[in-house]
């Protein structure tokens, strides 16, 4: 496959949908495009397990999303991270092709772009402004993780329910997330059964509404102001480091990290 030698052809349609890759400055563009892979990835799809190699860098477009989840040896797992159009998953942190620690499983079913580990390792290592970049969105990512670890040990299941709904609502763009009450108790790491009561408290303080297979945010505002702190400290970290712009509904649209670069102290 021959790199684009138009850079509008670079800009029209391959980097669309996935916000880290359409903040890519031109030239950092034309150092991907020739290796980026289109594909659809199921519900349930393990883009990689804990122990294994990771060999590809793989984003998410448009509303996939990916959980990154630590497994137990009884097999349950509780989720670290979730990551959808505004990031990707794999040898992001590291160089690539090192074992991973954790199991990234596909939540929301859809197409992805997929690139060789040891491709962006190149193209980072050529390229100070994608470095950057991706610099800036590792941070981000560890800084999800390490909250997570935080609000799982110290904060009451309502809160962290609540600010795994918005988490999941801003990558989504939608209030009626693709849910069940069985997954939700995967990712809080939780008995179902106990999550039925936490969800029927939800529900009767008018915050979300319940559907087979879906659980709807009715009041915005009010979830956030009943989370924890966590979501709230996550999506700062995310603004003021990455650069990421928030539409009012609470969905990331776009990655800016230029705008962050540009911002003088106080």
């Amino acid at each position: 496959m021959n790199a684009p030698d138009d850079s509008r052809a670079l800009a029209a349609g391959l980097f669309e949908g996935n916000l880290l890759l359409e903040a890519l400055e031109t030239r950092d563009r034309a150092l991907l495009a020739p290796y980026l892979e289109r594909g659809h990835r199921a519900r349930g799809a393990v883009l990689f397990r804990a122990g294994e190699d990771v060999s590809h860098v793989t984003f998410p477009l448009n509303q996939t999303t990916v959980t990154l989840v630590s497994r137990m040896n009884d097999g349950r797992m509780v989720e670290t991270a979730t990551v959808g159009h505004e990031g990707a998953v794999g040898g992001i942190v590291s160089q690539g092709y090192l074992p991973a620690f954790s199991e990234a499983v596909v939540q929301v079913a859809g197409d992805v772009l997929r690139l060789d580990a040891e491709r962006l390792t190149r193209a980072r290592a050529s390229s100070p402004s994608l470095r950057d970049l991706f610099v800036r969105y590792s941070d981000c990512l560890l800084a999800q993780v390490l909250q997570s670890v935080a609000c799982n040990a110290v904060h009451p299941i309502e809160e962290r329910c609540l600010r795994w709904l918005l988490t999941f609502q801003d990558r989504l763009g939608t209030p009626v997330l693709p849910v069940t009450q069985e997954m939700l108790a995967e990712m809080l790491g939780v008995r179902r059964t106990y999550l039925t009561g936490v969800i029927g408290a939800l529900q009767r303080r008018g915050l979300i509404s319940v559907r087979r297979g879906q659980i709807t945010i009715l009041d915005r505002a009010q979830a956030e102001r009943s989370a924890c702190e966590c979501y709230g400290r996550v999506r700062h970290h995310f603004r003021t480091v990455l650069g990421a712009v928030y539409a009012e509904s609470g969905a990331i649209v776009a990655v800016d990290p230029t705008a962050v670069q540009d911002k003088k102290p106080d």
